[in-house]
């Protein structure tokens, strides 16, 4: 029986696969476990036309993340964050400390999660932050943290 795989199943396929498995397999276990749909002309088309979205948006989203790394790779922002008399940060800069900067400087979106860290920054002066866009994309900033 030609089955569409709904979910991840160990020994037999992935998501969104269609696979050709076993009668008794297909409705005693994936059919009863709502872990496959039988393939009919309807659901493959179907499955066809959700794969050709999903490829549209990821190159959406690629070039969008390719737009941002452009405008950001290399450049430099500023944080202000509140120092002891020592020049240690009482809170280390955080993502949404970063993603914030961006938004002010260059009126672009990113998430506090796409910030990676070398190290936590605990002191006033300049740093070299990653930013990753995901699908390997990804963009080097630099932060000069500042009172």
């Amino acid at each position: 029986m030609r089955v569409i795989l709904l979910k991840d199943v160990p020994g037999t396929g992935r998501k969104n696969e269609i696979k050709e498995v076993a009668d008794g397999f297909a409705r005693n276990f994936l059919l009863k476990k709502n872990l496959a749909k039988p393939a009919t002309e309807n659901t493959v088309k179907k499955l066809e036309e959700e794969k050709a979205r999903y490829k549209k948006k990821m190159a959406r989203e690629i070039k969008l993340s390719k737009k941002i790394i452009g405008r950001i790779d290399r450049e430099t922002v500023t944080v202000k964050a509140k120092p002891n008399k020592n020049d240690v940060l009482y809170a280390a800069v955080s993502g949404l400390d970063v993603a914030r900067a961006v938004k002010a400087a260059f009126n672009l979106e990113i998430g506090p999660n796409q910030v990676v860290f070398e190290k936590p920054i605990k002191e006033l002066g300049e740093y070299t932050v990653t930013i990753e866009m995901g699908q390997g994309l990804e963009a080097e900033l630099y932060l000069i943290i500042t009172e």
